[in-house]
């Protein structure tokens, strides 16, 4: 199975425009305009019935202490987790591509609304794709202007004081079954999780994002 996307190139950087936050010289960082990025694929296996797609972080700090302080820095060699950022289930087989912005054109505070996700096919078939919540909902659960339930995608925001490059994954799975198996409200984790056994393929592909401006330079001779 093939996948790619017309919005970054495979290991480059993903464009602001896509980002959840972008540099600002004077404020450090600014919320910028969150489009969901263009996605496509191809070479689904035979027998699939329904495809799932997650995009993650795999460079977030695991100890906050430094994150965002000014006169400090999130140190490379601090232990990192994985934050999701889009879970997207039920996908129909028939589906090839989802354009830029399809998803996400703006940052919504408190989250866009989900799971469920009325879509229509091009043959003017109506079909309801699920949205799981990604890791904003934590991130922001303790910030009275930003608290809620983010469902679907929402970009990238690494610290603006982080020594490290964030590398972002979008993973798209071939599934033998039509349906995830969780009801109402589920995390990229529990997603991934409800899949074990039933992954027929996957193909995935990758980015990278920085707010840091010291970590631009590291940036050059980077795959374009």
């Amino acid at each position: 199975m093939k996948i790619w996307s017309d919005s970054f190139t495979e290991g480059d950087m993903i464009p602001p425009r896509c980002a959840f936050a972008e540099m600002d010289p004077d404020s450090h960082v600014r919320l910028s305009s969150n489009r969901s990025p263009h996605i496509a694929w191809d070479e689904v296996p035979a027998g699939t019935q329904s495809l799932l797609l997650l995009a993650h972080d795999l460079d977030v700090p695991a100890v906050g202490t430094d994150v965002n302080q000014e006169g400090r820095t999130v140190s490379d060699a601090v232990p990192r987790q994985n934050f999701y950022h889009w879970v997207l289930a039920d996908i129909p087989v028939c589906l090839k591509s989802f354009a830029e912005g399809l998803f996400s054109d703006m940052v919504t505070p408190g989250g866009k609304p989900g799971p469920l996700v009325p879509f229509t096919i091009k043959n003017g078939t109506e079909h309801q794709l699920r949205h799981g919540v990604n890791d904003y909902t934590n991130w922001f659960a303790n910030d009275p202007d930003m608290a809620g339930e983010y469902f679907g995608y929402d970009g990238p925001c690494p610290p603006w004081n982080d020594e490290r490059v964030h590398t972002y994954v979008f993973t798209l799975y071939a599934l033998d079954i039509p349906r995830l198996p969780l009801d109402g409200r589920f995390t990229g984790q529990e997603a991934r999780l409800a899949i074990t056994g039933h992954i027929l393929d996957e193909a995935r592909i990758f980015g990278i994002y920085t707010l840091n401006p010291g970590t631009v330079p590291d940036l050059i001779g980077q795959p374009s």
